[in-house]
């Protein structure tokens, strides 16, 4: 028995030993103490959570199979009312009635959710009864059709006591939820693999959302034939979001410096920081957008290059969905939620609509010349893969080299000349700064903390971008 002990210590001073010693995941950053049931400070461990994941030119068609393998007997299809009309909606309805589902379809998904339209999708759930869902479009779709499961399972829940704090009460999910059948039809969100779902909240004006493992899909269809009816800009700008998903989660605050500590491991956050797991796609994501992003935008039907950008959304919410974004994203919020007249092109709305992608791309390079400071060496990488020469670079250029590719990036891709191009002035600014502060969530994950004013400049900064 003492030998046995004998051996169990020496391997759990063997690994130990074994820690990761790169940059980001070593001590070299001054890392706050670790934690432990003892009661130290920051975290010491990180969770990998992820749907289920199937891919395939025309695996939408096996959805029926799947809900009757579940034993569905009452289905909800969610989607929004562009899509009802066409090819992936009909192709998951004829595998549904092939397979002898009984399905009711909710077509009124909002591009860019609002708490009001979370609520309606929500009323729908409760009175239908469901036993499965599914949802077929972008991330909108699939954040929403993520509610409507959340709380027909939790009926007697108030609206806001899953929502993220400080907005809401950011309860734990507790209750077990139905099956989530996502099939994305635009290449961005990764939404297919996590358990967030984004909203814009009317009453402040503000992005927030829902973070739980708990509602993440069941299973995620990723069909790269639903990629071939997406117009051009829809394509540029769902590539944004995957672009700065894999830059963000990549630049994050380690996992072992967040804080605090989980007193349970039901409060750990979904968002936990940059970790060795989740680095691995966000920089494989990054290379296929390098490669493959400006031909899928140019070229509707090149099927290579948008299958490639089907996969790349995946891999990169694998990523984030589990290490988080920062900067980009929470400040991205109060830049959609306050639009004033703004549509962008190849969007059918009735509503002026700043797409995600675009509201987060817009502030990268600000943002990357500002968190460089920390964990330069992952900035160069990243400006390397996106096509910058780094072999003169400094250390202490990082952020300029890799704000400077993103600039070249964005401008071969015809986008908007930053803020003031969409409407914004300085005049804004502080409204954009109060619209991003409750995002702490994201922002807390930054590798270097903001101030006010620090926000202020970035936001600033971000007014033009050539």
């Amino acid at each position: 028995m003492a030998t046995t002990r004998a051996r169990v210590t020496n391997l759990l001073r063997l690994l130990q030993g074994a820690a990761c010693q790169c940059p980001t995941h070593s001590h070299t950053y001054s890392q706050a103490p670790g934690c432990s049931p003892s009661g130290k400070t920051t975290d010491y461990a990180f969770e990998m959570a992820v749907s289920n994941i199937r891919y395939g030119a025309g695996v939408t068609k096996e959805v029926g199979m799947d809900l009757q393998n579940m034993g569905a007997k009452n289905v909800c299809l969610m989607t929004d009312k562009n899509l009802s009309q066409l090819p992936p909606v009909r192709m998951v309805m004829d595998s549904l009635v092939k397979n002898g589902i009984n399905f009711q379809v909710y077509d009124a998904v909002r591009v860019e959710p609002t708490d009001t339209s979370f609520m309606d999708a929500i009323e729908f759930a409760k009175k239908g009864a469901f036993d499965a869902f599914v949802a077929v479009g972008g991330g909108s779709t699939m954040d929403t059709c993520k509610a409507a499961n959340l709380y027909a399972s939790s009926p007697h829940s108030e609206f806001l006591d899953y929502v993220n704090a400080p907005i809401g009460k950011g309860k734990p999910v507790t209750m077990p939820l139905r099956p989530l059948i996502a099939v994305p039809t635009t290449s961005g969100t990764g939404s297919e693999t996590t358990g967030v779902a984004i909203f814009d909240y009317e009453h402040l004006k503000v992005k927030t959302g829902i973070a739980s493992r708990a509602i993440k899909p069941t299973l995620g269809l990723v069909d790269p034939l639903h990629t071939l009816h997406m117009p051009g800009q829809v394509v540029a700008n769902s590539g944004f979001d995957v672009l700065c998903h894999a830059l963000e989660s990549y630049t994050a605050l380690p996992y072992h410096m967040r804080s605090p500590c989980p007193s349970n491991p039901i409060a750990r956050p979904a968002y936990q920081g940059s970790n060795p797991i989740s680095d691995i796609w966000a920089v494989h994501a990054l290379r296929i957008v390098a490669k493959y992003l400006k031909r899928a935008v140019r070229n509707p039907d090149d099927l290579e290059a948008r299958s490639k950008m089907h996969l790349a959304s995946t891999f990169a919410g694998i990523g984030f969905g589990n290490a988080g974004v920062h900067l980009c994203h929470g400040m991205s919020y109060p830049i959609s939620g306050l639009v004033k007249t703004y549509k962008a092109k190849d969007y059918n709305v009735d509503h002026p609509l700043v797409p995600h992608g675009l509201s987060v791309v817009l502030t990268s390079p600000a943002v990357f010349t500002f968190t460089a400071q920390m964990f330069p060496e992952r900035h160069l990488e990243s400006a390397e893969i996106l096509g910058a020469d780094i072999r003169t670079a400094r250390i202490q250029d990082a952020g300029p080299v890799l704000a400077d590719t993103l600039r070249e990036f964005l401008l071969d891709l015809n986008v908007d000349n930053g803020l003031a191009a969409i409407g914004y002035s300085k005049a804004d600014i502080p409204a954009l700064v109060k619209g991003t502060l409750p995002q702490e969530r994201v922002t807390k994950l930054a590798p270097r903390p903001q101030s006010e004013e620090d926000l202020s400049a970035l936001f600033e900064a971000s007014m033009k971008l050539y």
